[in-house]
């Protein structure tokens, strides 16, 4: 038996802007509307559907292995809109990207707190 990740929702204040907002920056298609969902569809074929809430949000942690050249691309984008980014997870590095593994990565937050992070090597070098 075969168990692959297929989808997550994401609380959102502005599903649409929400969405666009993490799809311009990892360089991933417009993202679509499917029902009350603004879906961010990732080259494995996973998605994030991002919902429009009212309630409270608690930032979440979502982690994106990504390759050099949209490393590249993203933190160029990050620094050009001026996006606070930290190398480490609890902030203590801020405007600096870690190199853990022997490749690159970077934490920032989108509009609604969630926690993103880019890394271009898997913790543990697999």
């Amino acid at each position: 038996m075969s168990v692959k990740f297929n989808h997550t929702i994401i609380a959102a204040k502005d599903k649409v802007a929400s969405a666009q907002f993490l799809a311009e920056l990892l360089g991933l298609p417009a993202p679509t509307p499917f029902g009350h969902f603004q879906v961010v569809k990732l080259t494995d074929g996973a998605s994030l559907d991002f919902i429009t809430t009212q309630d409270a949000i608690h930032g979440q942690h979502y982690a994106f292995l990504v390759t050099e050249e949209v490393f590249d691309s993203l933190i160029a984008k990050i620094r050009d809109r001026k996006i606070q980014h930290w190398a480490d997870p609890r902030g203590q590095h801020e405007n600096q990207i870690n190199t853990h593994d022997g490749g690159r990565g970077v934490y920032f937050q989108d509009p609604n707190g969630h926690y993103m992070e880019a890394i271009t090597v898997p913790y543990g070098g697999w």
